[in-house]
């Protein structure tokens, strides 16, 4: 499984992206921020919640530098399905990765050998392919588009200011703070 401050090994995936569907490599997308949310399945319940959310804010994830990749076990075609179907899944207009074998989704670990899904995982990777962020949740537990992008807007100051850091709940425009032997016990 990949861990954070490691590069992640490139990989091939069949996506379905503004009514086509074709193949990208992650290298594809170097010199940008990729996220990528793993989720179960397509037709389910909770995954369109979230990729609803995530299209509502895709334009925000753009402005910010970044791509935003689902990926589901399932295939292109039932993603094309799905988005011709579902009113959620409509709005969608970011690639929608398809990984029936599950490869990819074991690289990141997030795998369900015996019921060949993907649990929810969200990984924020930087434009030099260096995994910066993971979160995994159980499938019945959806995730927050908006705290993702906060975790992109943080991995994104601190790779710029480097000898900054964000606190928690911070949002740009917020103070960060200067690592030093001067804040240890006064926070």
């Amino acid at each position: 499984m990949v861990k954070i401050g490691q590069e992640v090994t490139d990989f091939e995936i069949e996506i379905f992206h503004k009514e086509e569907i074709k193949k990208v490599k992650l290298s594809d997308y170097k010199g940008k921020w990729v996220v990528l949310l793993f989720y179960p399945a397509d037709f389910t319940f909770v995954c369109p919640t979230e990729l609803k959310e995530a299209a509502q804010l895709y334009d925000k994830f753009q402005t910010a530098g970044a791509e935003i990749i689902s990926v589901s076990t399932d295939t292109a075609f039932v993603h094309k399905a799905w988005h011709d179907e579902s009113e959620a899944i409509k709005i969608v207009d970011y690639p929608m990765g398809a990984d029936p074998t599950g490869n990819i989704s074991k690289q990141f670990g997030v795998y369900i050998d015996d019921a060949g899904l993907a649990l929810r995982g969200t990984f924020i990777i930087d434009p030099d392919g260096i995994l910066k962020t993971l979160e995994m949740h159980d499938l019945g537990i959806g995730r927050s588009a908006v705290e993702t992008l906060r975790k992109l807007e943080a991995a994104k100051f601190v790779r710029e200011f480097g000898d900054q850091v964000c606190p928690a709940g911070w949002q740009p425009g917020d103070d960060t703070l200067t690592p030093g032997l001067d804040l240890i016990g006064k926070i």
